[in-house]
């Protein structure tokens, strides 16, 4: 067997690679912003205010990266895309970034041409209804007619628990999410199921009288969300999944908006690696030594995101819970930026 140089084996893969895999950093250089995959509108997520701002919690990593590659925190697109369109325009380099509340699973990181930059969001799927209904446990929802998203994992997660708890449903099965919205609240069917986040951002946003609606106790899957890259550029995943890791950092190290300019005098090893003063993290990445600071300026800590969009400081008014630090008893974990 004649032998063939390892150099040589890499360097066949990475030409056989497609341009638009290799090199996503370089694409986003030389056009200035950019593409993010969003929602087509879903308030503390990703929505456009009545001028057209787009805002949100994932709107805020679309933010991140533009901050951390252009030093600016604006030069973003949003992309709306529904739930069909998302891993298409991934994989086609329509976009470079998917930020669309988008759940983690072992079948979208392998199979899909995806892969996940880490999780800014921890969820589970529930359910919506009317208090009319009389309800207070989806075990007690026996013959009922459920609304949901084709081409989400809500109806397999439904179909799923629905089996295992012997509870009989019909389910509408709808393409737009805000049809779906429409059809539940037109009373096409009496329960609403997806994400927790995403019904308690449809009471708000969407019913006329929200006090009439009630979001069910039960959570009745994990929900990791998160961020996706295309696979095969893994210079560009790590951009994205260390803008996510920052911010977690910087709530972790009170580094905020407001104080970062001021803790560039800190003594903190950890706050110096995170904002420049000790150069490397940058360097790492391929991006400015500033890439951290200018993410932190521009966009804020991971608690200011999240307290601004679907927190206390939001309509939503959406508990910490898992998405507290994990000091704190929750799941945020900042990685070492060492």
């Amino acid at each position: 067997m004649r032998f063939v140089p390892v150099s040589a084996v890499v360097l066949a893969l990475m030409a056989s690679l497609p341009a638009a895999q290799a090199a996503t950093l370089d694409n986003v250089k030389q056009r200035g912003h950019v593409l993010c995959g969003v929602t087509t509108g879903f308030a503390g997520f990703s929505a456009p205010d009545d001028k057209g701002v787009w805002t949100g919690l994932d709107i805020d990593v679309c933010r991140s990266v533009a901050a951390a590659t252009l030093g600016d925190a604006s030069k973003f697109k949003a992309v709306p895309l529904n739930s069909q369109q998302r891993f298409t325009a991934l994989q086609s380099g329509e976009i470079d970034l998917l930020a669309r509340n988008t759940t983690v699973t072992q079948q979208r990181d392998t199979a899909v041409g995806a892969i996940h930059a880490g999780i800014n969001f921890y969820d589970g799927q529930g359910f919506l209804v009317s208090k009319k209904l009389g309800v207070s446990s989806a075990k007690e929802l026996n013959g009922a007619t459920v609304c949901m998203q084709t081409g989400t994992s809500n109806e397999n997660t439904m179909a799923d628990w629905a089996r295992a708890n012997k509870v009989e449903y019909k389910p509408v099965v709808i393409e737009q999410f805000n049809e779906v919205v429409n059809a539940f609240v037109a009373g096409r069917c009496d329960v609403f199921s997806t994400d927790a986040s995403g019904l308690a951002s449809i009471r708000i946003s969407k019913m006329e009288n929200p006090d009439d609606y009630q979001v069910l106790p039960e959570i009745i899957s994990k929900e990791p969300l998160g961020p996706f890259v295309r696979q095969g550029d893994d210079a560009w995943l790590n951009i994205v999944k260390w803008s996510i890791q920052a911010s977690f950092n910087a709530e972790e190290l009170d580094v905020t908006t407001a104080n970062v300019d001021e803790k560039l005098k800190s003594n903190n090893p950890n706050i110096q690696r995170l904002l420049g003063v000790t150069p490397g993290a940058g360097k790492n990445l391929g991006l400015d030594e500033k890439w951290a600071y200018n993410i932190i300026k521009q966009v804020g800590n991971y608690g200011e995101s999240f307290d601004r969009n679907v927190g206390k400081g939001s309509p939503l008014q959406i508990e910490r819970g898992l998405n507290a630090l994990w000091i704190d008893g929750g799941l945020i974990y900042g990685l070492p930026i060492r």
